[in-house]
């Protein structure tokens, strides 16, 4: 039949949805996160929309329905005139298993439409080990994997006979080295979305209407926003010993260089204040709102701080606003105020004052994650002191002052401990602290630290309450540093998985008799992290492989098998050493240069000398 017939239309609907409801809802566990129809949804009139957007977050709606830029992307693709925008979450190895023995196709939430009959089908990369998932969406949906087998060619309204596929786009993180990704992907967003998204769905809105082609469609993209990348445009080159030859456009009119996209209006750009209320548990139930966009740190390992700049930040007055109407749109207990340094805030003490004047007689939880250790934390306790308490999070990131130096971490111990003793003193009894192993010229007293430094900051509780006090509730944990695209660290190698098979071993070894609780990171996965942060576009036949082996939802340990993945990479002929634990000379051609970012590449490369001269001077060796 047709699309666009009404009557038709609403036949094939009514008999998916009732499908869902008798086929797979009674067979799954939580059934609930596959009903849809939340309060604060926005369900748009699909069949009559002139675009129609299916909205994807690889991973289960308990992470999905936490993610602040989706609900951001949807709010303002469902406050476009003509658009309806629906959202998608992976299902579960259970609800999957269902699906495929039943031909149940992959489903929008709203109104359980195939997700096949989208026009534009948007894929949010928020996280590395996603990437499998994001085919096994594509296959439930009946989408080809690769961008080449859905036909350049084809009109983007469907004329006659012959399958019609969505373009796929998509954005995040992940997207600031796309090149992994790049066989599956129609169009990726460099950048921020809340322009982006607007300028997509317009130009689908105009070209559609001029009777476009798939490839019309997408060269406009290309050509008019520096930030819209298409792979297809594109051709990559190799040298025999596997580094990157060249890259280059295929289209004449087309430069070489993308730029990210950044949102300059940060103030008063369009944020969802009814945020969705999830029917099950999920990770965060709160009223987020983001306070502040990028970092003026620049830590030598971190990609966001590097590439979201120039910083943006809302007016106290806003962030007020915003806060209040979504408390009220919600009635959630917590309001985070989420950046990713919320210390640099710069009125912080206004706006923590008013924050807690307005929500603490409601007995409202001020969130304050991301905290950097140092003099503000002292004053941060005491300005939200009458709140409810929560967990502390603090990046304390490495345990010693010298290594602190080499990354660039502006912290010292004297400030931290200043910081949770007012902690202690205003109420807090659980602090969580994130550190890093695997930092260049890192020793095995610098992972012995990290116990010490986490053991001295449960027993600060004792120092600010009283020897009769029991110690905080502190919990340590620990991730292997993986070196990412646009950062001064780019061109290191990261430390083998025996070298953090045996930091992790080291580090029970120390925590043993102590009150800290450890939470250390995968050694092997992280492995993988560093091949999807820093690959090339042949990394995709690895992704697809390992996808056919059964891999999807990786970033689940009930999910996760390494072996898969090892085999993927000798099927595919690579070495996942060549990716992630090789150091990069400073004149080889990178996967993700064509893209400029916050981090002018002269000023990456300067900070990474840095690095190799503090390295020299103390005596030590990137490979450390």
């Amino acid at each position: 039949m047709p699309r666009g017939d009404p009557m038709s239309d609403m036949s094939l609907n009514t008999g998916l949805r009732q499908r869902v409801s008798d086929e797979l809802l009674p067979r799954v566990r939580g059934p609930a996160q596959y009903v849809g129809g939340e309060i604060n949804s926005l369900p748009r009139d699909w069949g009559g929309a002139e675009v129609r957007m299916a909205l994807a977050f690889p991973d289960t709606y308990a992470i999905g329905m936490s993610h602040l830029g989706s609900q951001i992307i949807y709010h303002i693709a469902n406050h476009t005139a003509g658009v309806a925008c629906e959202r998608v979450f992976s299902p579960w190895i259970d609800a999957e298993r269902v699906m495929r023995e039943r031909g149940i196709p992959l489903f929008t939430w709203e109104s359980r439409r195939p997700v096949a009959e989208a026009d534009l089908l948007g894929v949010s990369l928020q996280y590395e080990m996603a990437f499998t998932t994001v085919l096994n969406l594509l296959d439930l949906a009946g989408i080809p994997l690769r961008s080449t087998d859905r036909g350049l060619d084809v009109p983007l309204r469907k004329s006659g006979p012959g399958p019609l596929f969505p373009v796929v786009v998509a954005g995040g993180p992940q997207c600031d080295n796309p090149e992994p990704m790049a066989p599956f992907v129609d169009l990726f967003v460099i950048g921020d979305g809340e322009h982006a998204i607007e300028a997509i769905l317009a130009e689908f809105k105009a070209a559609r209407a001029a009777g476009a082609s798939r490839r019309e469609f997408l060269l406009t993209m290309a050509r008019r926003y520096d930030w819209a990348y298409v792979p297809a445009f594109y051709a990559v080159d190799y040298h025999a010993d596997g580094t990157l030859a060249s890259f280059t456009p295929t289209e004449s009119s087309l430069p070489a260089a993308r730029t990210r996209c950044q949102t300059p209006d940060f103030e008063t750009v369009a944020f969802p204040t009814a945020q969705l209320i999830p029917w099950t548990k999920a990770v965060h139930e709160r009223v987020a709102v983001e306070i502040m966009r990028g970092c003026p740190q620049r830590c030598r390992f971190c990609h966001a701080g590097y590439t979201k700049r120039p910083l943006g930040w809302r007016s106290v007055d806003r962030i007020l606003e915003l806060a209040d109407a979504g408390y009220l749109a919600t009635g959630f207990r917590e309001v985070a105020l989420t950046s990713l340094s919320t210390a640099d805030y710069p009125r912080l003490a206004e706006m923590m004052e008013r924050v807690n004047e307005r929500f603490a007689p409601r007995g409202v939880n001020i969130s304050v994650p991301s905290m950097r250790v140092d003099k503000q934390l002292a004053h941060i306790p005491w300005q939200i002191k009458q709140v409810r308490k929560s967990g502390l999070t603090i990046a304390a990131e490495a345990a010693r002052d010298q290594m602190r130096d080499l990354i660039r971490k502006k912290v010292s111990d004297e400030n931290l401990m200043d910081g949770v003793k007012s902690a202690y003193r205003a109420g807090w009894r659980s602090i969580k602290l994130y550190f890093m192993i695997g930092f260049p010229g890192e020793t095995e007293d610098d992972v012995r630290g990290i116990i010490e430094l986490a053991n001295q900051v449960a027993f600060a509780r004792k120092d600010a309450l009283g020897r009769n006090a029991s110690p905080g509730a502190v919990t340590a944990s620990v991730s292997p540093l993986v070196p990412k695209a646009h950062t001064p660290y780019a061109w290191i190698a990261q430390k083998s998985v025996d070298y953090f098979t045996r930091a992790r071993d080291l580090l029970l070894e120390e925590v043993r008799g102590t009150p800290v609780r450890l939470s250390v990171h995968k050694p092997d996965r992280a492995l993988l992290e560093a091949v999807f942060a820093r690959g090339d576009r042949r990394v995709a036949d690895v992704i697809e492989i390992a996808w056919r082996n059964g891999a999807r939802l990786d970033g689940w340990d009930e999910c996760y098998d390494h072996q898969r993945w090892l085999d993927a990479f000798a099927a595919a002929g690579l070495d996942p050493a060549f990716y992630a634990n090789r150091e990069r000379p400073m004149d080889e051609l990178l996967p993700w240069a064509f893209i400029h970012s916050g981090g002018r590449m002269e000023y990456l490369k300067r900070e990474a000398g840095k690095t190799y001269t503090q390295l020299e001077t103390a005596g030590l060796s990137a490979s450390d």
